[in-house]
């Protein structure tokens, strides 16, 4: 099991033909992911690698290919109508993995997704893959994951694969995992994946990665508090940077108390989670939780 994608899933491209996106593109592909379908306006009839066809509107490629879910490699500027053409024509799972988006664009369709049946994750995320699935959406390195029972939900998409790293030299494999992005206005939250990890039954245990910047954690940490029953490890990272600094992410940045990360660590900890000390010690820190 997994959650939000699987091995049925039929995956588009948005922005195939460009050089990020033909190359994860065909590593989806090699993975495993059904790739039924490229989008590029002024390409449309064309095929990519000779087998998937590409469409000029995702409309099209949706009604001709049943596609349900997009991965969006489309530059800054255009990302967020890219976002909302996938949200109209009808696809289910979106991950824009574009870095720079406006934050007034990703406002705008942050408002336009509410009470729609669409699950956008990122933008500037990694994306998601389920290794039991072999499914991936994104541009993680398939080949550290191996089939297990631990999700994995992160603001950072590196810190991601570093998690997998520990917990796969480790034997501990993972369900899903989930970069949901590192900009201030993104699509799921923490606590939508921490519930999504919860009501999996083939998941039994979650790696948490946040940062400094913004309340998300806290936010987790009390959702997990009231709603989680499965052993979670967690990790804040940035905790030496001076505030008002921004640290890599567009949201890491500590601009009030709350951004700290002696203050997130704090409530997570008032939860019940086990909190990972450095980088270093994510894989055996949940080992540990365990038992």
């Amino acid at each position: 099991m997994s959650i939000l994608v699987n091995k049925n899933t039929k995956l588009l491209v948005q922005g195939i033909t460009g050089k990020e996106g033909s190359y994860h593109a065909a590593k989806s592909a090699e993975y495993g992911a059904n790739l039924v379908a490229g989008v590029t306006p002024g390409k449309g009839g064309q095929k990519f690698n000779n087998t998937v066809p590409i469409f000029d509107t995702v409309k099209q490629a949706v009604h001709e290919t049943k596609a349900d879910a997009s991965l969006i490699f489309v530059p800054p500027a255009f990302a967020s109508d890219a976002i909302v053409e996938s949200i109209d024509a009808g696809i289910k799972v979106i991950a824009c993995i574009t870095e720079g988006i406006p934050v007034q664009d990703s406002i705008q369709v942050v408002r336009y997704l509410k009470d729609k049946d669409v699950t956008l994750i990122g933008p500037n995320c990694p994306g998601i893959i389920s290794p039991g699935e072999n499914f991936k959406m994104g541009i993680m390195p398939g080949h550290i994951h191996i089939p297990g029972k631990t999700g994995v939900v992160s603001r950072s998409g590196t810190l991601t694969y570093e998690a997998v790293g520990q917990l796969t030299e480790l034997g501990i494999g993972q369900s899903t995992c989930v970069g949901i992005g590192g900009d201030p206005v993104s699509g799921v939250t923490f606590i939508d994946i921490l519930e999504k990890f919860e009501n999996d039954p083939d998941t039994d245990s979650i790696v948490m990665i946040g940062e400094i910047g913004g309340s998300k954690e806290q936010e987790a940490a009390e959702f997990i508090k009231n709603h989680v029953t499965k052993p979670v490890a967690a990790l804040i990272v940035g905790q030496s940077a001076p505030p008002g600094k921004r640290m890599g992410h567009a949201g890491a940045i500590i601009t009030g108390s709350a951004g700290k990360a002696e203050e997130k660590n704090k409530a997570l900890s008032a939860a019940g989670v086990s909190i990972i000390p450095g980088p270093a010690y994510i894989g055996i820190t949940l080992k540990e939780a365990l038992g």
